[in-house]
């Protein structure tokens, strides 16, 4: 696949790394206004590094858009000529509707709207994509791609706010959870090294079980709680604290700001 990622970020570059890492390219370009910081990414095979987009979307066939939202009017519009019915567009970029991509290149060309999240350097991203009606027959690419990368799942386009917030800001979610259960591994007595490794791994472990299992979370709750046992002690704790509240608190608290930002 001959790839260009137009907006060679943190996610940008997330998202090279997953492809490099995966094989996935048989050419990569990446652009960005300073290349200075990127320059030593054109020591992986078949990586072009530079700021011209115009030459690293006429050199490619799958364009990402992974540029800032203020900036992708005119990313788009600046490319406009140089897009075909072939190129397939995917747009990384929060809160840019494929209406208004259409508007400037437009209906005719495959638009692809995805939110993938960081953990796409390492293949393990939770990505959303949708798309435009010509798109759709492009779909089955833009999976393919993103399941290298991790698991992707189809969904409409109404609901893409969301899973930024359930996909994206939830990596920052579960992040700090780790956070919490290795500050806690650490006032029971571990190292710090030992209680992340702990917390990691525990948590991989529970993903892996309902993944694997296509079990429910309580299902695996009640194989840990015993009558008058010490887990669902901590548990009850941590819910007359607010755990599960403070949670879903936060991801609406979330998903009430980027509706916010949306319309600002």
């Amino acid at each position: 696949m001959k790839i260009a990622i137009i907006g060679a970020g943190n996610l940008g570059l997330s998202i090279a790394k997953g492809l490099i890492t995966n094989n996935i390219i048989t050419q990569l370009y990446l652009t960005k206004r300073n290349t200075e910081s990127i320059a030593d990414w054109s020591e992986y095979k078949n990586t072009h590094i530079t700021t011209d987009n115009e030459e690293a979307i006429s050199s490619s066939d799958i364009i990402i858009l992974a540029v800032q939202p203020s900036q992708l009017d005119n990313v788009l519009e600046s490319a406009s000529h140089l897009l075909n019915e072939k190129h397939v567009i995917i747009s990384t970029v929060t809160g840019y509707s494929i209406s208004k991509m259409e508007a400037i290149v437009g209906t005719d060309k495959n638009i692809i709207r995805s939110m993938p999240n960081t953990a796409i350097s390492v293949g393990k991203s939770m990505t959303c994509i949708c798309a435009n009606t010509q798109g759709k027959t492009r779909l089955s690419l833009a999976e393919a791609i993103f399941n290298a990368l991790g698991t992707s799942i189809v969904i409409e386009e109404k609901h893409m706010r969301a899973a930024t917030v359930i996909c994206a800001s939830g990596i920052a979610f579960w992040m700090r959870l780790i956070r919490a259960t290795t500050q806690g591994g650490v006032q029971l007595g571990f190292d710090a090294d030992e209680a992340m490794k702990m917390s990691m791994y525990t948590a991989l472990g529970a993903a892996s079980l309902l993944i694997e299992t296509d079990s429910h979370p309580e299902q695996e709750i009640d194989k840990v709680t015993t009558p008058q046992g010490c887990t669902i002690e901590g548990l009850n704790e941590m819910e007359h604290q607010g755990l599960s509240s403070s949670l879903i608190r936060g991801i609406v608290a979330s998903f009430n700001k980027i509706n916010a930002i949306s319309k600002g």
